[in-house]
């Protein structure tokens, strides 16, 4: 740390394409924050830059969504995240964006002399193009199933359920997320950053930070092992930084290409001394992210740059895992998440008591859960039963025996001494913590303060001491006050506003790091401000509130993910179909159909050859004997061949799966009418 003369920090780009939910803030914004604050406080030159990942996929996934455009998408979403990064106190030097003409340039200009020292293979590749829409698809337009845990909502580049990555040759049974119609394999041509090759070079990074978290260093480790393949950097979309090549229409680069450079556009955009910061070897280059994002920030974001020349490498990646909410993985799809947006207006004046749950719960070395539970606890319990209530014990009483005005310490006992001695160690603790990306420690230590300011007035009670013993009570109260002098600078990079609000009752600046430890930070007879308290207990009805209302919107997220409603028919239209009961009397595979089963039908009325795309989801064994609800006036049909007489009725469960609308009734008999 202190070899360096400056620091550059960046926060991972989050997508234009949503809100901010907790799961964001405590896997990479509030550590980075945490730290770049930390290194304000220590006088350090720093630089914290993030910004809306504007390009890709998923934006334009959203504009189809919502009926709009790309560019509405992201003007929309860009200015939610920046107010709610500026509300809750994430204190970036710069937020910038993707779609700046600055980007624009800063990209293509690093893509173009890449392709000009002739680092990029051109290749013809087959991918994935979907026929109905007349598109090549992209990795996140394609789903299917994954190859590792089944999961049949896979993306063509990665497993949420299980966080295997994927290209779209992996996946089962491939479906285009714009049509829902099987893509075919298309011949196109890309530019591939070869990684096969740069495999040496990179392995040399990598084994010379051992000191990585375990997570990460693992994780890239694992890479390595299995071998790096040449990925390419473009894609055949119309969304996103062209590509600047003269025969290259309809191409733009890769988003993850794109996205990391623009950690050094927005530096651009904030000072005309960028180079500093990015190509002076005394610089110090921190990425904070989330575990998703460790192959590109790891492998092909230093790949680029040392394909470049010019750029210092990474010097760690403290990712984090992930944020769980009351015991399930979040989900923006279901809605199962906490909006920052939406809390900050919920609970007002209470960023902090979020950042501090959020770093004390941090999923630093595993998956963690967040639960209101949990939040209400360490709000009543700590913040305000601890921290809040030594402050206000110490300021209050400070205000009823001596006017508000610090009193002189004049005799010092053991105890008093050994509690200075402890108080000066405070600030080295914590800071080793934070500067090893160990926050949740950090946090701890510094709560460890105020719950020996707490004692310390609990041991001495000076409530009672002051009728027989004043100058003792001098004495404890004075050094109570330095505590909290020490407090507001040691909180400062976890409760910003909190620290200022303590600076107010305090009377005082804003101290830097190198201040505290000390027991002179308020001097004799200085003049306190009135007493306030720094928490307030939250009660149970909000945090029921809180439970119910996340609880009815996965609910009606649910429900909005179900198919709508068909055009009104008549109840004559319905009177003209003849839904019987029938039972299953034999069935087998359809040659050459993957999906196609021939099944054999007692309906009652007689027995019948249907076809049925049931293949992929039941085996004939299985289904031999099951009764079914069929529609027999359904006109005949050939399938591969075979005519089919009729419709067995399925239904599509939450995973895509087709299951049977059979009766339930056991005395149902065959040729039974459904009405």
């Amino acid at each position: 740390m202190t070899s360096f003369k400056r620091h550059t920090v960046t926060a991972a780009l989050p997508y234009a394409n949503g809100g901010l939910h907790i799961g964001h803030i405590a896997g990479c914004y509030l550590p980075a924050d945490i730290y770049v604050r930390y290194l304000r406080l220590k006088g350090r030159d720093v630089v914290f830059i993030c910004g809306s990942d504007e390009h890709g996929v998923p934006i334009t996934i959203r504009a189809r969504k919502e009926n709009s455009t790309p560019q509405e998408i992201v003007d929309k979403y860009h200015s939610l995240m920046k107010r709610t990064f500026e509300e809750f106190g994430i204190a970036f030097s710069i937020y910038s964006r993707t779609s700046s003409p600055v980007h624009h340039k800063t990209a293509s200009d690093f893509f173009l002399k890449l392709y000009d020292k002739g680092v990029f293979t051109e290749s013809v590749t087959e991918q994935y193009y979907d026929e109905k829409v007349g598109q090549f698809l992209a990795d996140r337009y394609i789903t299917g199933t994954c190859p590792n845990c089944g999961n049949p909502n896979a993306y063509g580049d990665q497993c949420e359920r299980c966080g295997t990555s994927l290209s779209p040759l992996d996946l089962k049974d491939p479906v285009s997320a714009l049509s829902g119609e099987k893509p075919v394999l298309r011949a196109t041509k890309n530019w591939f950053l070869p990684l096969d090759k740069l495999q040496p070079q990179i392995e040399a990074y990598i084994n010379s930070h051992p000191d990585w978290k375990p997570n990460v260093f693992g994780q890239c480790k694992s890479w390595l092992n299995q071998g790096l393949q040449p990925r390419a950097m473009t894609r055949d979309l119309d969304w996103g930084v062209k590509v600047p090549l003269p025969d290259a229409e309809g191409k733009v680069l890769y988003v993850w290409f794109d996205a990391p450079i623009g950690y050094i556009s927005a530096t651009k955009e904030l000072t005309k001394d960028w180079e500093k910061y990015w190509k002076d070897k005394e610089t110090r280059l921190v990425h904070f992210i989330g575990k998703d994002n460790i192959v590109f920030h790891c492998i092909i974001f230093p790949g680029m740059l040392m394909s470049e020349g010019e750029y210092i490498l990474p010097d760690n990646v403290p990712a984090n895992e992930f944020l769980n909410l009351e015991g399930e993985k979040i989900s923006t799809s279901r809605n199962w998440a906490v909006w920052v947006h939406e809390y900050l207006e919920e609970f007002p004046g209470k960023q902090d008591v979020l950042r501090y749950v959020l770093c004390a719960n941090a999923p630093e070395t595993k998956d963690n859960d967040f639960t209101w539970k949990d939040f209400q606890t360490r709000n009543n319990s700590e913040l305000v039963a601890i921290l809040g209530n030594f402050v206000h014990r110490t300021n209050i009483l400070t205000k009823k025996y001596f006017d508000g005005k610090v009193p002189a310490a004049l005799e010092y006992e053991k105890s008093d001494l050994f509690l200075m001695e402890e108080l000066s160690r405070y600030p080295k603790k914590i800071a080793d913590a934070i500067e090893t990306f160990h926050f949740r420690e950090a946090l701890a230590e510094l709560m460890n303060l105020a719950r020996m300011g707490n004692k310390y007035l609990a041991d001495n009670e000076p409530w009672k001491a002051f009728a027989t013993n004043p100058k003792r009570v001098q004495t404890v109260l004075n050094i109570s006050l330095q505590i909290c002098a020490n407090l507001s600078v040691l909180m400062r990079p976890f409760m910003p506003f909190t620290s200022d609000k303590l600076c107010h009752l305090l009377n005082i600046a804003p101290l830097n790091w190198d201040a505290a430890g000390k027991t002179d930070m308020l001097h004799e007879g200085h003049q306190l401000g009135e007493p306030t308290m720094l928490f307030e207990k939250i009660e149970d009805e909000p945090i029921q509130k809180q439970i119910d209302k996340l609880r009815q919107l996965s609910v009606i997220s649910n429900q909005s993910s179900v198919n709508p409603q068909k055009p009104t028919i008549t109840f004559e239209d319905f009177e003209k179909m003849d839904i019987r009961v029938g039972t299953i009397v034999a069935a087998e595979k359809v040659k050459g159909a993957d999906k196609l089963l021939k099944l054999t039908v007692n309906t009652g009325i007689d027995v019948r050859t249907v076809v049925s795309g049931i293949a992929k989801y039941h085996s004939p064994e299985d289904i031999v004997g099951k009764q079914v609800s069929l529609l027999v006036n359904l006109a005949p049909r050939k399938l591969k061949g075979i005519e089919s007489q009729g419709m067995i009725l399925m239904a599509e469960n939450a995973d895509g799966k087709l299951i049977f609308v059979a009766p339930t009734d056991s005395n149902a008999e065959n040729g039974s009418i459904v009405k």
